[in-house]
């Protein structure tokens, strides 16, 4: 088999049909598996799976387990010599899993490849950033991002200063749509479990560097995604004092620079 699609979803049964069909009309070959790790499952979620889907491998959790389990299932649960991970708020697009394989069958020097994800209304999606530094953190968190220095660096950590139709290697990609082979993921492992939500994915796109694989941003194929960005709702006070995801993200990110204080950076030199 070429590819297991491993779609991980969170309390959202119809952008999950949506994300299952898309597969189904837009992803034309036929050596493939779709397998479903659903977390905080409820009953209508099930349901769905067994009538609408019962083609797809489905593995529920009753407890909201987190990103990283639901992405280290699919993993554990797939027969192909790609695995593609996705949210199940990404919609593919005709022929854009295909370009994606095409290029990573010819390119073995690469560890992950991400699309260009657009929202549903088909603007573009930040996806690709530089690796964080604490700063970042404060500028996006604070009042501090109202400034021009700190907009000048969140500018350079959105990469801002490169097209956006342009292919190139990049410091990380968002986790909500990730092809790599299986060779590859056997030389990093899996995501690390200390990152309950947020996080992980930087993490996990260094230590494919750390290995000596590239991660590359491949905007000739385009999906769609529906990102909430639930840490940001609110505004800055509710958000700080009042949104858990907000807190969430802070935690996940002073695991993250305590798990590389005195580390250097794989990609400074690049």
């Amino acid at each position: 088999m070429l590819v297991s699609i491993a779609v991980n979803n969170y309390k959202n049964p119809e952008l999950l049909r949506l994300c299952l069909n898309s597969i189904k009309e837009n992803y034309k070959r036929t050596d493939y598996e779709i397998i479903v790790a659903n977390s905080a499952t409820e009953e209508d979620t099930e349901m769905m799976m067994r009538e609408d889907f019962p083609e797809v491998r489905f593995f529920p959790f009753k407890e909201n387990v987190g990103f990283q389990t639901l992405v280290k299932k699919g993993i554990e649960e797939s027969r192909g010599d790609y695995i593609f991970i996705i949210n199940g708020d990404i919609l593919l697009n005709p022929g854009s899993l295909e370009k994606m394989l095409d290029y990573l069958t010819t390119h073995p020097d690469v560890g992950l490849l991400g699309p260009q994800l657009l929202n549903f209304n088909g603007t573009f999606q930040v996806s690709r950033f530089r690796f964080y530094r604490p700063l970042t953190i404060v500028y996006r968190r604070t009042f501090l991002n109202k400034f021009k220095f700190a907009q000048k660096h969140l500018d350079w950590f959105l990469m801002k200063d490169y097209d956006n139709r342009d292919l190139r290697e990049v410091d990380w990609l968002m986790g909500s749509a990730l092809l790599f082979s299986r060779e590859n993921f056997q030389k990093v492992g899996f995501m690390d479990p200390r990152f309950f939500m947020y996080m992980e994915d930087v993490d996990w796109c260094r230590r494919f560097w750390e290995k000596g694989l590239k991660v590359v941003y491949y905007p000739q194929a385009t999906m769609r995604h529906y990102h909430g960005k639930g840490s940001a709702k609110g505004g800055f006070w509710n958000s700080i004092f009042f949104n858990r995801l907000t807190w969430t993200h802070i935690f996940s990110a002073i695991k993250y620079f305590w798990k590389y204080t005195g580390k250097p950076n794989p990609r400074e030199n690049v």
